[in-house]
């Protein structure tokens, strides 16, 4: 399995976005936005929406936000692998959270996940994040017709810092 690189997103990359979002086994746990609303991402410097490229092409995406809030805090507010159960996840997750940490400055990195996205919250806390709340029937998602609930993950910087062997 090649190794996933992030690099910016551009206009481009939208239709591969969505076409992520859009799909049946990903469209109850991401939300399928616009150009409009993507090409902001791109213009906001709060946020940054990345690629994930392996050797054939576009393999996923994410989006950062909060980026210089004066808090430290960076929230991972989407992301999406292509493929899906097949090992790369744990090394997609791994190079967001370096990304977040080494790249944009963060003191604290974030993220909340749907109380029905199993896969999803076992892999944040495999990688090291801390769940930190639920926020019980918080979530209403349209594709699922219920609301659901919202569970939080947290990680800071030191516990970065001691994963990575004091990095």
């Amino acid at each position: 399995m090649d190794k996933l690189t992030l690099r910016a997103a551009t206009a481009t990359d939208f239709p591969f976005i969505r076409a992520l979002a859009q799909r049946p086994d990903y469209a109850h746990f991401i939300t399928d936005q616009d150009d409009a609303v993507l090409a902001g991402y791109l213009a906001d410097p709060s946020c940054r929406l990345l690629i994930a490229e392996g050797q054939d092409g576009p393999a996923g995406f994410a989006l950062f936000c909060e980026i210089g809030d004066p808090s430290g805090a960076v929230e991972l507010r989407r992301l999406a692998l292509a493929v899906a159960g097949q090992g790369r996840g744990a090394g997609f997750i791994a190079e967001l959270v370096d990304y977040a940490f080494r790249d944009l400055g963060a003191a604290r990195l974030w993220l909340d996940a749907s109380g029905e996205n199993l896969r999803a919250m076992t892999l944040y806390e495999r990688a090291g994040f801390t769940r930190e709340g639920v926020l019980r029937r918080h979530w209403y998602r349209p594709m699922l017709g219920r609301v659901v609930d919202m569970h939080l993950f947290g990680m800071l910087r030191e516990e970065w810092a001691a994963l990575r062997g004091g990095a």
